[in-house]
């Protein structure tokens, strides 16, 4: 089958390069023009009209040229600038163009004084270039443009392709609507609506196909590029309100992101994952085994909290899907809360403070209390147990801790071997425990009944840990002198409307789970996580997996990398080898993690290869999921 010869003709300005070149070339000439700004803004504001077709382009070359007041002298700093302005994108492959420059044709409204020198490095001849060309006075000032050029004029690009009588398909790529007529008016046969550096709503609407960067560009024509899939055509769904700063990392590094403030129902999450790759939620979205098994394409979920009780994890393992989550990133959130509840508490804060509110004046000592000299028992000595037990030995508490692992002592802190005693000789019990369901009731009748008389509870763990019926019996009958509670054995999906045993109760502070919902935490959570997933995404690393085997890989240079995730039973790893051997592949490292029910093997090879291989690997019994990177 003989295929068509194809043409690849290239705007320059906001697609070959990030800006509008006498955009730039405005910033060098009027640096010291005390009217810098406006004359700025009123060339962007003609040079937008002129793309957008609103006024002509000889109009808009002519406003600018007189705005601009450049000089010969100027070009090379300006073409300084752009050689570092090239797109992201078509900098990384640099390749296509230094193998298919035959095929290459710039034709631009902007000047080839400027172009030919950045396009060169690219392999692209001047021969090639079809662009304007500046006139200057007797003092090399840039008064006007060459009016004889079919480039000066309206539609300028529809005659210039006309006349060089191109064979075979023609592909024009571009962002603005000089580009778009080209194909109108039947002398392109494909346009690409080039949007990485702009997005026209027009020139979207005029698309045959919307190329968010070069890398899809080449990808829908099956051209040779350098990232094995455009990271745009990689979904991501994030969930309830997580932090803008995950949207803004995610789609700044090139993925689709959707975002939904609320949580979703079973039915409404597997419809919304119909093609999603990546899922980020907090604590109110239940990802449960029929969601997993429902959502084909998904690689990996984000828990931007501590925990991941509502994921099942063991059927994203089952499944090949990575979960992340925030072990760190609120911690000293958590930690302030409990430190400002335990004072609040033992100074009978919220008491004074509704007295007051309600008209009466109630100075008194009388159950009011210093932390200074008082006995802090912690359960659970786990990160949030640690940093807490520092800060509240800095206020000059006494700190004891209990912990079923051999945890090592910060500080002063002293270690208590079994809960009960803990709770005997604490005048204030603060829990931080896991969400394993075995910890169901954890301080219950029996536990209250083991504490001091007079002592406070603080719990930012979880909701479930807690026995609400006996803890209230114990706030009524004055065994505990309060409470702090954060968190509930049922909480509500949205905001709204709720109830607890413990309402009303004016020794009981009550907080809607918001342990870790500070402006920093949630910041630093939409950092971290998101981290986490473009790392797996990008390169294969599982470091910080809660549900995976963990592997940090070296950075990928002049490979394509097999990521292989499978079940762990006899006889896998053997057949991916012999299949790697049968295709004769040159490999130039490879890493192998596994647990008892997953394996997780990376391959790396030279970058040539029989593509055969990567069926054959597929087709591997007990393969979960494959994917290649470059």
């Amino acid at each position: 089958m003989i295929q068509t010869k194809r043409n690849f003709v290239f705007d320059f300005d906001s697609t070959l390069t990030s800006v509008e070149a006498l955009d730039v070339l405005a910033e060098i000439t009027l640096v010291n023009n005390p009217d810098k700004d406006q004359i700025i803004e009123d060339i962007i504001d003609i040079t937008n009209l002129g793309i957008d077709g609103k006024i002509s382009f000889t109009e808009s070359l002519e406003q600018r040229i007189k705005l601009l007041n450049a000089k010969k002298s100027d070009l090379p700093i300006l073409i300084s600038h752009l050689r570092k302005k090239v797109s992201v994108s078509i900098e990384r492959n640099k390749e296509f163009f230094q193998k298919f420059s035959d095929d290459i044709y710039v034709i631009s409204c902007g000047f080839k004084e400027f172009i030919d020198d950045i396009v060169k490095d690219y392999n692209i001849p001047t021969e090639r270039v079809y662009a304007n060309t500046f006139e200057y006075d007797e003092n090399e000032v840039i008064v006007g443009f060459d009016a004889e050029n079919v480039l000066s004029t309206h539609n300028g690009k529809i005659q210039c392709l006309k006349d060089l009588k191109l064979e075979g398909e023609i592909q024009v790529i571009g962002d603005g609507y000089s580009d778009y007529v080209t194909k109108e008016a039947g002398v392109a046969d494909t346009f690409f609506a080039y949007t990485e550096n702009v997005s026209r709503e027009k020139t979207i609407e005029n698309a045959d196909h919307i190329t968010p960067n070069f890398d899809e560009f080449l990808y829908v024509n099956k051209l040779p590029r350098n990232i094995s899939y455009p990271k745009n055509r990689i979904k991501i769904l994030l969930l309830e309100n997580v932090h803008p700063d995950a949207f803004e990392k995610l789609s700044g590094d090139g993925f689709t992101v959707e975002t939904v403030a609320t949580s979703l129902s079973e039915e409404e999450l597997i419809k919304k994952l119909d093609g999603v790759h990546v899922l980020g939620i907090r604590s109110k979205t239940q990802v449960t085994k029929k969601v997993v098994e429902s959502a084909t394409k998904l690689m990996s979920i984000g828990a931007f909290c501590i925990g991941t009780k509502q994921i099942d994890l063991e059927a994203c393992k089952e499944n090949g899907i990575t979960v992340f989550n925030a072990p760190y990133s609120n911690t000293r959130s958590v930690v302030e809360l409990a430190i400002g509840e335990i004072i609040m508490l033992m100074r009978s804060v919220f008491q004074r403070s509704t007295e007051l509110h309600n008209g009466q004046w109630n100075k008194t000592a009388q159950g009011s209390k210093e932390v200074r000299g008082k006995k802090l028992g912690i359960v659970g000595y786990g990160n949030i147990g640690k940093q807490l037990s520092v800060l509240a030995e800095a206020l000059g508490m006494d700190v004891y801790y209990y912990d079923v692992e051999d945890k090592l002592a910060l500080g002063n802190a002293t270690r208590i071997q079994n809960l009960k005693d803990l709770l005997a000789l604490s005048d204030v019990v603060t829990l931080h425990i896991d969400d394993n369901a075995a910890n169901k009731d954890f301080i219950g009748e029996a536990e209250f009944s083991q504490m001091k008389d007079g002592a406070y509870l603080v719990n930012l763990s979880r909701g479930f840990v807690v026995d609400i019926k006996a803890l209230k019996a114990a706030l009524e009958s004055g065994k505990l002198a309060g409470a702090a509670v954060d968190v509930y054995p049922e909480e509500p999906r949205a905001n709204g409307d709720y109830y607890t045993d413990l309402k009303g109760l004016d020794n009981v502070i009550l907080t809607p789970h918001v342990g870790g919902s500070t402006e920093e935490a949630q910041r630093d959570i939409a950092d971290f996580v998101p981290g986490k997933i473009m790392a797996y995404i990008n390169s294969g690393n599982t470091v910080d997996a809660v549900n995976f085997p963990n592997i940090r890989l070296p950075r990928q240079t002049k490979a394509h990398r097999f990521l292989h995730i499978h079940k762990n039973v006899p006889g896998v790893m053997a057949n991916i080898n012999r299949v790697l051997a049968e295709f004769e592949l040159n490999i130039t490292g490879q890493f192998l993690s596994t647990d008892a029910k997953v394996g997780y093997v990376i391959t790396d090879i030279d970058k040539e290869y029989n593509k055969k291989v990567i069926k054959a690997l597929k087709a591997i019994k007990g393969t979960i999921k494959f994917r290649v990177l470059y």
